[in-house]
C-alpha cells in the first residue's frame, strides 16, 4: 500500500514537472525569431562594437521588426521602427514601463532614484520630478528667463578667434540645470564645477565605449579585471560627494515656507513622510535622482547644441537662411522668446531635423520586462531586457524622404510651414519618455536663436573639413570636437 502511493506521488510529481517544462518550452518558442548565438557570449561577436545599433537594424532585415539577440548570457528583444516602437511604448505602455537593470547603472547610483527604478518607486519619483520641475518653470515663462540670462553669459564668453566651443556649451546647459536642482548657477571660471563637468564628460564617453557597454554584459568579470571602468566609478563617487554636499547645505538652510529648488521640496516631503516604513522620499533616492537629472541634463543637451554648430558650419547656406529668418522676426537686438518657435518655421524644423540627425541615443535607454508580455503574436518572458531602437525610427526610410542625409523639408510642408511628424521620438516615448523633454526642446532652440543672431560661425579648415558623424558611438552618439570661428554679424 505504501509503495503504490509513493509509486503515485512520484507519478504526479513527474507529470507536474513535465507540465512546467513544456510550459516554459512553449514560453521560450514563441519569442520573437532572431539570430544564433554561442553559449556565455550570445550574439556579441556579431555585433559592430562601435555602433552595435547599426548591426541590430541589419539584422532586423532577416528578422523582422522584433527580434530575439543574447547580449551575452542576458535574453534581449529588439524593436525596429516606428509602428513596432509606438506599439509596445504608447499602445501597450503599461507592459513595456519596466527599466532594464543596467549594471553600470545600477553600481554608480547603489540601486536608488529615479533612472533604473520600477514599480511604485519609480511611480512616486517621476510623478514628483514632472511636478516639482514643472513648479520651478520647466517649460514654463520663469525658466525662459532663466535660459535666456544664460544665454547672454555664453554669448558673451564667445571668442572671435578659433575655439572649442564644448566647455562653454557644458557650463551653460549645466547652469540651468543647476538652477532647478541646486538652486543657483555657476561661474565659468569655477575650477570645480569645470572639474565636475569633465567627470560628466568622461563618464558619458565610457558608457558609449565597448569597454563600458562590455561591463553592462559581463559586470562580475568587469569589476575583476584591471581597466578604466574603475576609474569612472571613482570619479562617480566625486558626483556623489558634490550632491551630497549640496544636498547638506540645503538642510542648513531650509525654510519650508519658501522652497528654493528641487532638493528644497525633497528634503520637505522626506520630513513629511519620515514616520512611514515604505517611503521612496528618503536620502539615497534624493542623492541618486539628483545624479540622474544633473548628468541626463547637462552632456546629451549641450552635445546637441555642439552638434547643430558643427552643422550650421558644414552647409553655410542653412546657416544664412536662419539667420535671414531670426532677423526679420526677431532682429539682432531682443531676447528669442520660445512663443517665436511658431514665427520661426524654417528654424525650427532645422532644430528637429538636427535632433533626428544626430540620434542622441540610438538604443534608447533599455526597457524590461517586469512580467510576461504578449506582443505581435510572440511572448516576450519575465527578465527580458527590450532595447527600442530608436534609430531604426529616426532613420526608417518610410519615416523620412532621405533619411540617412541633412534635410530641414522633412519638417516643412509645400507652403514652408512646420510640419510635425509622429516618428521623431529623440527622447523616446510612452510612460519612461524623458522627463527633460521640455527644457531640453526649449534650451535647444533659444540658446541657438541667441547664438545665430549674433554670430556667424566657420571654422578655419572650411565646410567640407566637418565631418558629422560621431566621434563616440554606442549609449550615446557624441559629436566630433572642432574648433570653430564666431564671426559678429
Amino acid at each position: 500500500m505504501e509503495f503504490s502511493v509513493t509509486l503515485i506521488t512520484a507519478g504526479l510529481l513527474i507529470v507536474l514537472l513535465l507540465a512546467f517544462i513544456l510550459k516554459n518550452r512553449m514560453r521560450f518558442f514563441c519569442l520573437p525569431p532572431g539570430p544564433t548565438g554561442l553559449p556565455i557570449i550570445g550574439n556579441l561577436l556579431q555585433l559592430n562594437r562601435k555602433a552595435p545599433f547599426k548591426t541590430l537594424l541589419k539584422l532586423s532585415e532577416s528578422y523582422g521588426p522584433v527580434m530575439t539577440v543574447y547580449l551575452g548570457p542576458q535574453r534581449t528583444v529588439v524593436l525596429v521602427g516606428y509602428d513596432a516602437v509606438k506599439e509596445a511604448l504608447v499602445d501597450q505602455a503599461d507592459d513595456f514601463v519596466g527599466r532594464g537593470p543596467l549594471p553600470f547603472l545600477i553600481r554608480a547610483t547603489r540601486g536608488y532614484g529615479l533612472g533604473i527604478s520600477n514599480g511604485e518607486r519609480w511611480r512616486q519619483l517621476r510623478r514628483f520630478t514632472l511636478s516639482t520641475l514643472r513648479d520651478f518653470g520647466m517649460g514654463r515663462k520663469g525658466m525662459e528667463e532663466w535660459i535666456q540670462e544664460e544665454s547672454m553669459h555664453l554669448v558673451e564668453r564667445i571668442k572671435t578667434k578659433p575655439f572649442d566651443p564644448t566647455y562653454f556649451f557644458s557650463c551653460t546647459v549645466s547652469n540651468v540645470i543647476c538652477c532647478l536642482v541646486f538652486g543657483q548657477r555657476f561661474s565659468y571660471e569655477d575650477e570645480h564645477f569645470l572639474h565636475i563637468l569633465q567627470i560628466i564628460t568622461e563618464i558619458t564617453k565610457f558608457g558609449s565605449s565597448p569597454w563600458g557597454q562590455l561591463y553592462n554584459v559581463f559586470p562580475r568579470l568587469m569589476n575583476w579585471l584591471p581597466g578604466q571602468q574603475h576609474k569612472i566609478f571613482h570619479r562617480f563617487e566625486e558626483l556623489r560627494e558634490f550632491t551630497m554636499k549640496k544636498i547638506q547645505e540645503h538642510q542648513d538652510t531650509l525654510d519650508p515656507s519658501s522652497p528654493r529648488d528641487y532638493i528644497d521640496c525633497f528634503l520637505m516631503r522626506l520630513s513629511q513622510e519620515k514616520h512611514l516604513p515604505k517611503t521612496e522620499f528618503h536620502y539615497d533616492n534624493l542623492v541618486s535622482t539628483v545624479l540622474n537629472l544633473y548628468l541626463a541634463g547637462t552632456e546629451t543637451t549641450s552635445s546637441t547644441i555642439r552638434f547643430a554648430l558643427n552643422v550650421m558650419i558644414r552647409y553655410p547656406k542653412i546657416q544664412e537662411t536662419m539667420q535671414q529668418e531670426i532677423s526679420t522676426v526677431i532682429g539682432q537686438e531682443r531676447c528669442p522668446y520660445v512663443d517665436d518657435r511658431k514665427s520661426l518655421p524654417f528654424t525650427d524644423a532645422v532644430i528637429h531635423e538636427i535632433q533626428r540627425l544626430l540620434d542622441i541615443v540610438p538604443m534608447s535607454v533599455p526597457h524590461y520586462a517586469l512580467h510576461d508580455i504578449s506582443f505581435r503574436g510572440y511572448t516576450i518572458p519575465k527578465d527580458t531586457v527590450i532595447i527600442p531602437l530608436l534609430h531604426s525610427v529616426l532613420k526608417e526610410e518610410k519615416q523620412w524622404a532621405t533619411p540617412w542625409s541633412f534635410n530641414p523639408q522633412h519638417f516643412l510642408d509645400q507652403n514652408g510651414s512646420f510640419k510635425k511628424n509622429p516618428a521623431f521620438l529623440p527622447f523616446s516615448a510612452g510612460k519612461r519618455s524623458c522627463v527633460g523633454e521640455s527644457l531640453a526642446r526649449m534650451e535647444i532652440f533659444l540658446f541657438m536663436v541667441a547664438l545665430l543672431q549674433r554670430f556667424t560661425f566657420t571654422c578655419p579648415g572650411g565646410p567640407d573639413s566637418i565631418d558629422l558623424s560621431p566621434e563616440y558611438s554606442s549609449f550615446a552618439n557624441l559629436p566630433r570636437r572642432y574648433n570653430i570661428i564666431a564671426t559678429p554679424r
